[in-house]
C-alpha cells in the first residue's frame, strides 16, 4: 500500500522540548561559534541566540515530474539541507542567494508552516527555547513576525486600516472590546510612525502607491510587537529610494532591540543594512559572518562568496575565478 505524505516534526524533539534550553548556552559575545562570526554589535541576550538554527533540512514528497502521469511514483525532493544560521538581538542578519533557491522555504518553516507533504528535521531554538512546528505556529504574529514577498499578501476587499488591526481577541464581549480598542490605538501609532496619514486606513490595497503598501505589510506584521521579523524579499518592485526606506525600517526596528532576518537576492542593499551575511547555496548556509567581511575577498572563506563579491559592480566580475578559488587564498 502506498504510504501517505506525513508532517515531520523537527527532530529530535521530545515532549516539552519547547521549553528546553539552548544546550551550549551561555555565550559571549566576541567568540566564534555555530559556524559564525560576529558583528560589532552582536549580543547573547540573556547567554543566547535571539534565533538559532542547527542541521535544518526541509524536503518535500511529490510524483516524480520526470514520470508519465498515468504511473508517476511519489520522489521526495531536498529543498534545504543542513541549514544552520543564527539571529542575534538588536541585529539584522541578511539570507543572501539566488531568487527561487529556496530562501521562502526557510521562511516558511520558522513560521511553522509545515505542509503535511514537508518533511522537517534539525533543531530550531526562540530565545533559549527548542521549537517544534506548533510552538512555532503559536508565535507567529506574537514573537515572530513575517514581512511576506509581495504586497498581492493584502486581502484586495479589506480596508488598510482594518487589516493592519487585525482580529480582536478575548474570551468575553468585554475584553474583545477592550483589545479592539488597544488595537485601534496601536495601529494609529503605526501609522503615524510610518508616516501615514490616517485617511491611510479608508484605503484599499490598490490605492496605495509601492512604498506605501510595503510600509502596511510592515506595520502588520509590527502590530503585536514580535521581538523578530523574517522579511521575506522586501525590496522588490521599489525604486532605489523607496527600497532603502524599507531597509532602514527594518534597521530602526533591529536598533530598538529586536532582531531581523532579511531574506534577499540583492547583495548590495543587504549590505548597506545589514549587521551579518549568511551566504545562501545550493539549499544551504555555506557561510556567515560579518558585513566586514565583504570588505575584501580575501577575509572571506567560501569560494562561492568570493565569487559573490567579485560579481558585484565595481569588483571586476571575475565570478569563474573566483568560484575556482583561484588569487584570493
Amino acid at each position: 500500500m502506498e504510504n501517505k505524505p506525513t508532517r515531520s516534526e523537527a527532530t529530535p524533539v521530545p515532549q516539552g522540548a519547547e521549553r528546553a534550553a539552548v544546550p551550549d548556552a551561555p555565550h559571549t559575545d566576541v567568540e566564534t561559534h555555530h559556524h559564525h562570526s560576529h558583528a560589532l554589535v552582536s549580543r547573547h541576550v540573556g547567554g543566547h541566540h535571539l534565533l538559532s538554527v542547527e542541521g535544518l533540512s526541509v524536503s518535500f514528497t511529490m510524483y516524480d515530474p520526470n514520470a508519465p502521469f498515468w504511473r508517476a511514483g511519489r520522489v521526495r525532493s531536498e529543498v534545504l539541507h543542513d541549514l544552520s544560521l543564527s539571529v542575534h538581538v538588536g541585529e539584522i542578519l541578511a539570507v543572501v542567494g539566488a531568487s527561487g533557491s529556496g530562501k521562502t522555504v526557510l521562511a516558511d518553516a520558522l513560521m511553522g508552516r509545515w505542509d503535511q507533504n514537508m518533511e522537517v528535521r534539525g533543531r530550531i531554538w526562540f530565545d533559549g527555547a527548542q521549537k517544534d512546528a506548533d510552538s512555532l505556529s503559536a508565535l507567529a504574529g506574537h514573537g515572530i513576525s513575517l514581512v511576506p514577498q509581495g504586497v498581492g499578501n493584502l486581502d484586495p476587499l479589506m480596508r488598510v486600516g482594518e487589516q493592519v488591526r487585525g482580529a480582536a481577541r478575548g474570551a468575553t464581549r468585554e475584553a474583545r472590546r477592550a483589545d479592539a480598542e488597544r488595537r485601534a490605538a496601536r495601529q494609529r501609532e503605526l501609522f503615524l510612525a510610518y508616516g501615514l496619514d490616517s485617511r491611510v486606513e479608508r484605503m484599499y490595497p490598490h490605492e496605495l502607491s509601492g512604498g506605501m503598501a510595503r510600509r502596511v505589510l510592515l506595520m502588520c506584521a509590527l502590530m503585536d510587537d514580535p521581538r523578530l521579523i523574517i522579511a521575506d524579499e522586501p525590496t522588490p518592485g521599489l525604486d532605489l529610494d523607496l527600497a532603502v526606506h524599507a531597509l532602514d525600517d527594518l534597521r530602526g526596528f533591529a536598533d530598538a532591540g529586536g532582531g531581523v532576518l532579511l531574506i534577499t537576492h540583492d547583495v548590495e542593499l543587504a549590505l548597506r543594512v545589514a549587521d551579518r551575511v549568511a551566504v545562501f547555496n545550493d539549499g544551504t548556509v555555506i557561510e556567515e559572518t560579518g558585513v566586514e567581511s565583504f570588505s575584501s575577498p580575501g577575509t572571506l572563506r567560501h569560494p562561492f562568496s568570493r565569487a559573490l563579491w567579485h560579481a558585484m559592480p565595481g569588483h571586476e566580475f571575475a565570478v569563474a575565478a573566483a568560484a575556482a578559488g583561484k588569487g584570493d587564498e
